[in-house]
This record gives structure tokens, sequence and C-alpha cells, in this order.
């Protein structure tokens, strides 16, 4: 596969932060994380989703999570201050991201929202993020990534 640079990458680039992209074959019937680590021959615990969510204040959010993990709603809406959390419809993920299931990265985004990447990333020296297009993963320490997407520690699992 030729690699292009998707927004990820760009904004990685232009912070002069240190990354590694891996590619891997991507299925369209499985799009979900645990799918793209096994694709990709990496460690489910290194490889995190990216799930946005809308408050009732129709803010909307992001949260970076282990590819085995959920985000607890109780903790979620504690750290937004949000009295209802709810997933952001597939079919508005293009319009409010730039980007569609399967290829769903918190870096480049077409707007900036609140970031909350899982504490549990800060256990590893690298983990793994959609690099903003199907088939296509960063490798990035999660110090980095939290720098570049502005972004939060926190516990939500």
């Amino acid at each position: 596969m030729k690699e292009k640079k998707t927004n990820a990458m760009r904004l990685l680039d232009k912070l002069a932060l240190d990354y590694e992209v891996v590619e891997y074959e991507f299925d369209e019937e499985h799009l979900d994380a645990i799918h793209a680590s096994e694709s990709a021959g990496l460690d489910p615990e290194r490889v995190f989703k990216t799930i946005v969510m809308k408050g009732g204040s129709n803010q909307l959010y992001v949260f970076v999570t282990p590819a085995e993990f959920t985000v607890s709603l109780k903790k979620a809406r504690d750290i937004t201050s949000e009295k209802t959390l709810e997933l952001l419809k597939l079919d508005q993920l293009l319009k409010y991201t730039g980007y569609i299931r399967g290829g769903c990265s918190p870096l480049g985004m077409i707007h900036h929202y609140p970031t909350f990447i899982e504490e549990l990333a800060k256990l590893q020296d690298e983990i793994y993020v959609s690099a903003g297009q199907r088939g296509m993963q960063i490798k990035i320490k999660p110090e980095d990534l939290l720098m570049a997407c502005d972004g939060t520690f926190a516990d939500f699992t």
C-alpha cells in the first residue's frame, strides 16, 4: 500500500513529533479496534480507539480508549459535567470530525473538541491510534498524543 498523508500525520509533522505508520489490510465488515489490532499484528492493549460522544449541551467530546475497553458513561459524564452523553451518530461522524468509522483519529479533526485519553495509556511506552484512514495506525508516545490533541489523561473505563 502506498502511504498518503492524512490530517493526523500532517498535524504531527507540523508539531515535529515522532510517529510511525503501520498499514494493514482491513475488512469492511469488521472495522472495530480489536480486528484492527489483529489485522495489524498489534497488541490490543496498545491499540486505542477513538469514540466521539455528544453531550446534552450539544458539545462533542472525544474519548481515546484501549481497543478492549468501553467508556463508562457515568465516569464520562462526571469528567465532562454533562447530564447526558450519547455516541455521535455515524451519519454525523464525517461532518463533525472529517473522519469515517474505522478511520477516526483523535488527531487532525476538522474542529477541536475536548479530548480525553484513558490514563491506562500512560502505562505504555507507545500506543497506536487511527491515522485517520482505514487500514492505517499511528504509533506514538502517549505524552506526544496528549500534546498533539491538546487532551487530558483521565479514568473513564
